[in-house]
């Protein structure tokens, strides 16, 4: 994940890691390391919007005094003035990571070749009429872009094969709709 927005002392805050940031005085010591209440992880796709706790870990790097403030009070023609003054106690913290569980995009990876191999030959022997003759080898693990990328170095026969299998199967809209312009695109060259 690339960011965060975390809640610490009651105050929200866009983190990255490695960041460090300035918060309201933490009761933790220096040095210890907290998991702040997380309410939302992105930056790789989608936002999580109920990532929970112990996503993001930060570090208490010191405790330091914010800048110095100085209030002026005057009223005119009364010889009334008051100064006073105003230091912020903060927490310097250090963000050590992002996202410590498992990140999203590892479960929506592919299988390993060697696993896909035995369905598919499990599928041959149960039923061929679910394999549409003269098909791209591995056509029905393919994703919607690998289709439209892979679909204009294959021939007439293939894209008809592969347009009927979407149709009677699978019926995906960008499938569909890059076959067809691929075989329009074959009978634009003829």
């Amino acid at each position: 994940m690339s960011y965060a927005i975390i809640k610490v002392a009651g105050k929200q805050y866009r983190v990255r890691e490695g960041e460090r940031l300035l918060v309201d005085r933490l009761p933790d010591g220096e040095g210890a390391t907290f998991a702040p209440t997380v309410l939302l992880v992105g930056g790789d796709g989608d936002p999580q919007l109920e990532p929970g706790d112990g996503m993001v870990t930060a570090k208490v790097l010191a405790d330091v005094k914010g800048p110095k403030i100085r209030i002026g009070k005057y009223k005119k023609r009364t010889g009334y003035r008051r100064h006073t003054g105003f230091r912020a106690s903060l927490t310097q913290i250090q963000i050590e990571s992002i996202g410590g569980g498992k990140p999203a995009r590892d479960a929506a990876k592919p299988k390993p070749k060697a696993a896909a191999v035995e369905p598919k030959a499990e599928a041959d022997v149960e039923g061929k009429d679910e394999r549409v003759k003269g098909m791209p080898a591995g056509y029905e693990d393919m994703t919607v872009a690998e289709i439209k990328d892979g679909s204009t170095g294959w021939n007439r026969p293939m894209l008809e094969a592969a347009l009927e299998y979407e149709q009677a199967h699978a019926k995906r809209k960008g499938a569909i709709a890059a076959i067809e312009s691929a075989l329009a695109e074959k009978e634009g060259d003829s």
